[in-house]
Parts: structure tokens; sequence; C-alpha cells
């Protein structure tokens, strides 16, 4: 297939390779196009605008990080969307407002495109193995043209519903790891105030009922100091954000969620918003900042 590619941040370099590696044909655009290099040295084409990456494309990928960004990506004057021949169908592979995902299909609609939303979870090394968690929105026909792609991404695929319905799962995904996250960064702290092992409490606790994804693959960066993002503190901040909003319009109280915003809204502010979303270590254990580098 002919697929255009928009993104190449920490996870869209490895997943748009993938696509690559499948055999197929991958036009990219990326706001800065060194991101770019090593996927337009293994054969990739450039092009100038999300327009011209989606012109005459089976499918046309979002892969960035702001909502804003996805609605220029996708509905503005150089969008996908006004490709002078428009893709079969659109595929928004971050994390918005399910109202947005909707605006999207409704104006894919008009235009005669299939819309997708298709967030995903697994951050960096999902990304790599092609192995995502990946939670799709939109009509079956146009879920159906965008499966054969999507299966090079990643290894669950779950079909939720109507435009916006993937959205809303992600939002449930981002609770939880926003949770996980703290919860494992507050155990850390406990056991090194206990004067515990960490390595060993890992190894104990990791076996046991407190086991999770966020043990195995976080709270041993966190013990090697490296903070690199697989995914950023700053994302997980506005994707809560969102997640506050619709559980406002659905009359729901979530105080466990507020208090996770609160604190990686502060995350944010201290300046730690480029780095991953175990950085809160840094929360509780300010001390550990003086002996990470400023690229963890």
């Amino acid at each position: 297939m002919r697929v255009g590619w928009i993104g190449c941040g920490v996870m869209g370099r490895s997943m748009a390779g993938h696509l690559l590696d499948a055999g197929h044909e991958v036009v990219l655009h990326t706001r800065t196009k060194s991101k770019a290099s090593a996927l337009l040295a293994r054969g990739a084409t450039w092009a100038s605008t999300p327009a011209a990456a989606a012109d005459g494309a089976d499918a046309a990928f979002s892969m960035v990080g702001m909502p804003d960004e996805v609605e220029m990506v996708h509905l503005s004057g150089e969008g996908t969307l006004a490709a002078r021949t428009p893709p079969r169908v659109v595929v928004d592979m971050g994390t918005s407002p399910p109202s947005l995902a909707r605006r999207i299909a409704h104006r894919a609609r008009e235009v005669g495109v299939g819309s997708v939303d298709a967030p995903v979870s697994g951050g960096d090394i999902g990304a790599r193995n092609a192995a995502l968690s990946i939670m799709v929105g939109g009509e079956e026909s146009d879920v159906a043209a965008a499966m054969p792609l999507l299966e090079k991404l990643g290894r669950t695929i779950v079909h939720h519903g109507p435009p916006g319905s993937g959205q809303h799962c992600k939002l449930v995904n981002q609770i939880l790891v926003a949770a996980a996250t703290i919860s494992m960064c507050e155990a850390l702290t406990y056991a090194h105030g206990a004067e515990l092992d960490a390595d060993k409490v890992l190894r104990s606790v990791g076996g046991g009922a407190a086991g999770s994804w966020t043990i195995e693959h976080l709270a041993p960066r966190v013990l090697r100091g490296d903070l690199a993002p697989g995914f950023m503190a700053e994302h997980l901040a506005k994707d809560l954000a969102i997640a506050i909003d619709e559980a406002k319009e659905m009359s729901l109280e979530l105080p466990g969620l507020l208090l996770a915003k609160r604190l990686f809204d502060d995350l944010v502010a201290k300046g730690y918003g480029a780095r991953g979303t175990h950085a809160m270590i840094l929360h509780y254990r300010p001390d550990l900042a003086k002996s990470m580098p400023e690229s963890t």
C-alpha cells in the first residue's frame, strides 16, 4: 500500500519503520525533517505537508503529540483531508479528545474518506517491538481498511465502536498508567527510606500481585537513573486533562484522577515535562535530579 505518515517522534519513527519493513511505500512528513532522516535513508519519501503525504495514499496516519497538532494535520488547509486526491482512510494514533475524533470523522465523510481513531499504549518499547495495544474507534468498513496496516504495529487490536470510542478507551488506559506510575514511585521511595535493596524489592514484588508493566519496564529505568521518555510526562498531563473534561461530561467524580493530574502538572511545572512519565520519582526524590544528566 501507499501510506502517508505524519509524525516521527519517540514512537512514530519505529512505527513508520515497521510499515517500510513490511514493503509498503511510506511518504513522510514531520515538523522536524531531521527526525525522519533514518527512515528516508531506508527508502521513505519526504513530503512538505500532511496533504502532500496523504495525496493518493491508501491510508494516512498521524502520530503527533497534541490535539492542536492533530487538528492541523487532518483539518487544516494543508491537512490530510485537503489532499488533491484524498486517502482512502485517515488514522489518528495519538491521544486527543473523543470530540475531535468525531469532528475528523465528520469532515472525512464529507470528502468521501474513512476515519479511524486508533490511539496506542506500550510506549517506545511497544513501538520498537511492534507490540502496541491499539484501541480503535470508527465504522466497521473503515477499520477493516486500516486493519492490515494496524496489524504491523501492534499485537492487541480491539475495535470499541464508532468514532471517538478508541479515544475513550485510551483515556481509561491513561488513568491506569498515571496511578500505576505514581504508586511505583511512592513504593520505590518507601523502599529507599526502609534501606532495602531496590533490585531485590523489584524481584520480590514483580512476581506477586503487585507485578505490572510499570514494575517490569519503568521501575528498572528509575533505578538506572534513566528518565528518557518512552512517553513524555507532559503528554500524560495533557491526556489526564482530557480525561477530567470527559469525566465531567459524564458527571463522574474521580478524585484519584484529579490527584494524578495535579502531580503531573507539578512535574511539568518543575521543568521535567519532556522526560518520561517515570520522572515522577523526582517529585518524591528531588535529590536524584542532581545525579541524572539532562538527556535522561
